[in-house]
């Protein structure tokens, strides 16, 4: 699964508060097939989908969406 933002600022924060809540993230470009504001994006295991769902809702981080990869690029699940 992938997180996308608008901006690096709201990147830093979702990627403090998920390692926080001790949820296996990693860092990484922003696939050229989603279109965003911000180069990075915050990949993570779709078990953690509903808590990843929940912190950035409680939390209220602004992201461009939660997209997962399928075979001919991404497909979306949140899209804001």
């Amino acid at each position: 699964m992938l997180l996308a933002f608008d901006s690096t600022q709201q990147a830093l924060r979702a990627e403090m508060l998920l390692e926080y809540a001790d949820i296996e993230i990693d860092i990484r470009p922003t696939p050229k097939e989603i279109t965003a504001g911000c180069a990075l994006s915050i990949e993570f295991p779709g078990a953690d989908l509903a808590q990843v769902q929940e912190i950035v809702e409680s939390e209220n981080v602004e992201i461009r969406g939660i997209y997962f990869k399928k075979e001919d690029g991404y497909g979306t699940i949140v899209e804001n």
